[in-house]
């Protein structure tokens, strides 16, 4: 008698595993960018060369503030329109002209305004930046 597995005999087996050679693909594709980064350790790039110049320091920062009074500030300092115009000459006279920073508060009149842009302008402080909150 003889011995038989299965329903027929005649059948053979119609699927391969294919999971023992997806396991030996991954670890040579693993060897491989290992070994493949020990033989080349470094790329050699030609990267252009530039000429890079030192960019100055900005120019300095003047801070004049008005508040709902009319009082004018220079940084943190209370002064009067007249003292304002001495500085605003000093500081035209310079080689680089610094630029002003105008905070003004909104219940403000604007004469008072008109007169620092007016004093500003004669003594050739054109940067001005009005700031808001």
């Amino acid at each position: 008698m003889a011995f038989q597995l299965g329903d027929d005999a005649s059948t053979g087996m119609n699927e391969i595993n294919l999971i023992p050679l997806i396991d030996i693909m991954l670890v040579l594709m693993i060897i491989f960018l290992v070994t493949a980064t020990v033989i080349n350790p470094s790329v050699p790039l030609n990267l252009p060369k530039t000429s890079a110049q030192v960019n100055e320091a900005p120019p300095k920062v003047i801070q004049v503030s008005i508040d709902k009074d009319g009082k004018i500030f220079w940084d943190d300092a209370g002064i009067s329109l007249a003292q304002l115009n001495t500085r605003f000459a000093e500081q035209g006279k310079l080689s680089e002209t610094p630029s002003i920073q105008l905070r003004v508060d909104k219940d403000s009149r604007y004469d008072t305004v008109a007169q620092i842009l007016a004093t500003a302008s004669e003594n050739k402080l054109t940067k001005i930046a009005f700031v808001s909150e």
